[in-house]
């Protein structure tokens, strides 16, 4: 593990993008681009607060599954464990449902692709430091194949989106960008498996005020079951779990590339399961953002070059 703090503190480890990382995160794109589509089936059946209350309790309880995430931690952590939980899970959890009662399932994964951008842009803030010129033009880069993909889907009459929607998304993906530095920093202390699963159970615990009752106003349905099931073990437990991995191994920043590709997923599966209409701009969108992500992959050369210039620690 890394221990350089000038790469952390610029959002990299400065290590080789290699088959593992691309790995991990083909695996992130795919159960967090098809999520929005587990969503808006759920919200088709149950109110809208039952959603979050399904997928953390599914997410923790695939997590408390495992042996190795059933450890403690320290109490001098509880609160930024709080942090974690609270603002990287539970509030995103809630607006997201929210939101796509008014913006498509493939908008939302489009939107949900602007987190590397929020994700530099807080990185930069919290370490007070401008990001290189590398860095920013290889995002704004995915970020414009992004956008190419949304502009293309928004306004006609089968992938309409609301500003009240896109308001909510937005905000959501604000509350994963200025979490990822606190999730990288728990796993390296605690592991991947730990710090998720208590980062879930205090989400799932923080929910529960307006979960329960939205619960025992709504109706049983399979069909939102299955798709809470879904949504939980895979895109909130295993999802997590692989994305905490990749985070801890390539930094926040490149941690964030697998979001990219959400926007990609959630569209095909759109057209495929919910009949919604593709255009040619929002493929050509999809080779953009492929791109961006490749180019975000690459080592930052300002934080590997100035880690090298570091004098020794002492042992």
């Amino acid at each position: 593990m890394p221990t350089d703090t000038t790469s952390v503190r610029h959002g990299d480890t400065g290590h080789r993008y290699g088959p593992t990382e691309w790995a991990l995160t083909a695996t992130i794109a795919l159960t967090w681009g098809a999520s929005f589509l587990f969503i808006a089936v759920a919200i088709d059946h149950v109110a809208t607060q039952v959603v979050p209350l399904g997928r953390l309790a599914f997410g923790a309880l695939a997590l408390a599954l495992i042996p190795a995430a059933r450890g403690r931690i320290g109490r001098e952590d509880l609160g930024r464990f709080v942090v974690l939980g609270v603002v990287s899970m539970t509030i995103p959890f809630h607006l997201y449902p929210l939101a796509e009662h008014t913006v498509s399932s493939s908008v939302t994964g489009m939107i949900n692709g602007s987190i590397p951008v929020t994700t530099v842009v807080v990185t930069a803030v919290l370490a007070r430091s401008l990001p290189s010129r590398q860095r920013v033009m290889a995002v704004l880069i995915g970020f414009t194949g992004i956008a190419f993909i949304s502009f293309s889907s928004i306004g006609g009459e089968d992938n309409s989106a609301s500003v009240h929607g896109v308001a909510l998304l937005i905000l959501a993906t604000c509350c994963y960008a200025a979490t990822a530095g606190l999730s990288r920093e728990l796993q390296v202390k605690y592991g991947t498996l730990r710090t998720m699963m208590w980062a879930e159970i205090i989400a799932l615990v923080a929910s529960l005020p307006f979960g329960l009752p939205a619960l025992a106003q709504s109706s049983f349905s399979w069909e939102a079951l299955g798709a809470l099931f879904m949504l939980g073990t895979f895109g909130t437990g295993f999802a997590y779990l692989v994305y905490g991995t990749l985070i801890v191994r390539a930094g926040t920043v490149r941690g964030m590339i697998g979001v990219f590709f959400t926007p990609v997923v959630a569209t095909l599966l759109g057209v495929l399961v919910r009949d919604e209409r593709i255009s040619i701009v929002a493929v050509a969108g999809m080779f953009v953002v492929i791109l961006g992500a490749w180019l975000t992959s690459k080592p930052d050369m300002r934080s590997v070059a100035a880690g090298k210039k570091l004098p020794p620690r002492a042992a």
